[in-house]
């Protein structure tokens, strides 16, 4: 028989019920951690908060760590794949970066500035405990780069930013920039570094925009 050295079962290895299961596990231990931390989330409150069974834990995680790495992967894909990819997609000038910027703002007000970033958290706390776990984060961070750069590199080739830009690099700089900002928000339990960040960053890609051709509406002086 493989070996698994990861402990989690493949959800391709499971019945219809038991996907549903499973996830039902990890959603709950990826709202608990959010709320209190990997080393303050134990087996039983997972088991308590999905409404299963410890065997049930067990049959699809064969440990706490397991479990983890399995809400690495669900941050990865609730936060970055399903709100930033399909928002930053759409994004076709430096308005829409700004109404990019405005979501995220409005969710971290509306949520009271706690938890700070879903995926950045769990790699602050892992990052020295799992080098496995650890490195999903950075994989998941790399995704979200990506699909800033992505974006960047669209609004280049449209002509909106200078052929000099840098997509990669402005890219890293705004994830860095969201995620500092995000931790300053949780800390002080306020949007406003958050938004500051996003705005300067928003503002840094904007001034690389082609300048205009000068206009003399008295016409042409000699």
């Amino acid at each position: 028989m493989a070996s698994n050295p990861s402990g989690v079962r493949a959800e391709g290895a499971l019945t219809r019920k038991g996907v549903q299961t499973r996830q039902r596990i990890v959603a709950a231990a990826a709202d608990l951690i959010l709320q209190q931390g990997v080393a303050g989330t134990t087996l039983d409150d997972v088991r308590a908060e999905a409404g299963v069974s410890s065997s049930q834990i067990y049959h699809y995680f064969a440990d706490k760590e397991a479990l983890v790495r399995s809400v690495v992967d669900y941050r990865a894909q609730t936060v970055v794949g399903d709100i930033h990819e399909r928002m930053l997609a759409a994004i076709e000038d430096i308005d829409g970066l700004r109404a990019w910027r405005d979501k995220i703002v409005s969710v971290q007000e509306d949520a009271g500035c706690q938890g700070g970033c879903p995926l950045g958290s769990l790699g602050s706390e892992l990052a020295e405990l799992d080098h496995v776990a650890r490195g999903d984060v950075a994989a998941g961070c790399r995704r979200w780069e990506a699909a800033i750069r992505a974006c960047l590199q669209g609004m280049r080739d449209r002509g909106q930013l200078v052929p000099s830009a840098d997509p990669g690099q402005l890219a890293t700089a705004m994830l860095a920039a969201l995620q500092g900002g995000l931790l300053l928000a949780q800390i002080e339990r306020s949007v406003r570094p958050l938004a500051a960040a996003l705005d300067v960053m928003i503002s840094l890609t904007e001034s690389l925009a082609p300048r205009q051709p000068f206009d003399d509406p008295a016409g042409q002086r000699g």
